[in-house]
């Protein structure tokens, strides 16, 4: 059974792991017109990569049990860039055309709709533990 303290800590995990997300969002919007990078090319989108952990990490999981999210890694989308025809542009190939980062606005903004569902979520579930807790104080007296 999960106590309050485990309850807190599995909803700090999500809104830990929903802040990574946003933040990566962020950084593709920002980098959406990027063309050329310190590695070459243009920016790649990044995605973060979420995981359960098991909340109790000394007990392996035997999948029924309450997880942790964490951020397993951070991982570049492989779709292609879209291409340009800009021929004047610096960053331009042979042909005239310019590849720009593989980064979709409206995609970016749905995500980002969605991670902050996901963290508003997570900020009602710990307000409702915290809720819980208070009510459950308030029966021992």
């Amino acid at each position: 059974m999960l106590g309050v303290f485990s309850a807190l800590e599995i909803s700090a995990s999500g809104l830990s792991a929903e802040r990574v997300r946003m933040n990566t969002i962020a950084s593709n919007l920002a980098n959406a017109r990027t063309t050329r990078t310190e590695q070459g090319g243009p920016y790649k989108r990044l995605d973060p990569v979420f995981e359960a952990v098991p909340l109790d990490r000394g007990v392996v999981a035997t999948g029924g049990g309450a997880s942790l999210v964490q951020v397993a890694r951070i991982q570049e989308d492989q779709r292609p860039g879209m291409m340009v025809y800009e021929p004047g542009h610096p960053d331009a190939n042979p042909a005239g055309y310019v590849e720009y980062p593989n980064v979709n606005a409206v995609e970016e903004m749905v995500n980002m709709i969605t991670a902050s569902r996901a963290y508003e979520a997570g900020v009602t579930s710990i307000e409702t533990v915290k809720s819980m807790a208070h009510s459950a104080i308030d029966l021992g007296k």
